[in-house]
């Protein structure tokens, strides 16, 4: 395909990125207005499911990451959900040996802000590709 439909396919990536970052930061919000204790195992075990089936994606995708920006922001969401299933593993462990929901709700926050952040510059990057054509 074009470069023009590649920069939509990106700037509707960068809209899902900043859609998943408010997401989870309803979430989080929710949960910590609940204040109910995560389950912690179950969290830890769909993370490392998750990390084992992200960490085989990025792998794919780390030549293509610089092609254009469809494959850039298809990396850059691949990263974010590696870094999301580490944390979320770290966040179950502590969960699990302090009794506490402050760390699950710490990851949820910085989850959210990772989220909205990579969103922002995916968008950013995506239109001024856009408005170049």
């Amino acid at each position: 395909r074009g470069a023009r439909w590649r920069a939509r396919a990106g700037l509707s990536k960068g809209i899902v990125m900043a859609l998943l970052g408010v997401g989870v930061l309803a979430q989080t919000l929710y949960r910590l207005s609940m204040g109910a204790l995560p389950m912690a195992e179950t969290m830890g075990a769909v993370g490392l499911l998750a990390l084992t089936a992200n960490s085989v994606c990025l792998l794919l995708l780390y030549k293509h990451r610089s092609d254009d920006i469809n494959m850039k922001s298809t990396w850059i969401c691949s990263r974010n959900d590696i870094i999301s299933n580490v944390s979320v593993i770290g966040a179950s462990f502590i969960v699990t040996t302090t009794g506490s929901g402050i760390p699950d709700w710490i990851v949820g926050f910085i989850i959210a802000g990772l989220f909205l952040k990579s969103s922002v510059s995916v968008i950013r990057e995506a239109r001024a590709e856009l408005a170049a054509y």
